[in-house]
């Protein structure tokens, strides 16, 4: 039978690096799974590997997130915030507005890769999705555009700015031998092909842009916000004169 002492040191040791159980927090955690997210990807962030992280058993974490499914919609919101929250302040140009709301969303994909199709994708329902839609909606109505028209419109703004965003965001998330020859092939393989079979390729060669060059994402907001432009001046109803 060992000592009381040899008792101690053993309850220890099986005790040793096991975290108190009201020690966790949805900050904590959510901490946590970014680091798996962003080191080992999405697919690998699991409560048994949020519990090895955090030293901590993996049902302990079901008293702070019901399934994964709502980890990963809290950790979208809150990289969100830690990005651009708090920035997208209304001005006097509702151009200005959406073309500073996309670039923030731009930038922030780009921070931000490995979550990049989830961030497309998912609809999160939380405060900085919320207060991104209320930020674009009232920027659409400033336009001139009718109510039905703006919610028409919300969708097909995200639907460009998270489009482009996602695309080359996934470039970044690739492996980077892979990346290399993919952009490489805009430098040997277009300057390659035969001019007689591709005319306008061969000599338009050394203009064509990459596929992650920075100038794309922002002519592509400019000529939406020009179609914005456009369309509400098209539809916009005039107010009748008083009678006199």
């Amino acid at each position: 039978m060992g000592t009381s002492s040899d008792r101690s040191a053993k309850s220890a040791a099986r005790g040793r690096g096991r975290r108190a159980r009201d020690s966790l927090s949805r900050a904590i955690i959510l901490e946590a799974a970014e680091k798996i997210a962003t080191s080992e990807g999405l697919e690998s962030l699991t409560f048994q590997a949020l519990g090895k992280e955090l030293e901590a058993h993996p049902t302990s974490i079901y008293r702070h997130f019901r399934d994964k499914d709502e980890l990963v919609l809290e950790l979208i919101d809150s990289l969100r915030s830690r990005s651009y929250g708090g920035t997208l302040k209304k001005s006097d140009s509702w151009r200005d507005d959406l073309r500073s709301s996309a670039r923030h969303i731009h930038e922030h994909y780009l921070r931000y890769p490995q979550f990049a199709f989830q961030m497309a994708a998912r609809t999160t329902r939380r405060p900085m999705e919320f207060s991104n839609v209320e930020f674009a909606l009232d920027a659409l109505l400033r336009a001139g555009l009718s109510p039905e028209d703006a919610a028409l419109q919300l969708r097909v703004f995200g639907n460009i700015v998270r489009g482009l965003s996602s695309m080359e965001a996934s470039l970044l998330a690739l492996d980077p031998e892979i990346r290399a020859r993919d952009e490489l092939a805009w430098e040997v393989e277009y300057r390659q092909l035969s001019q007689e079979e591709y005319p306008h390729i061969s000599s338009m060669a050394g203009q064509l842009a990459h596929i992650g060059d920075p100038r794309i994402f922002d002519l592509a907001i400019e000529l939406y916000l020009d179609a914005i432009e456009l369309r509400a001046s098209r539809t916009r109803v005039t107010p009748a004169e008083p009678e006199p």
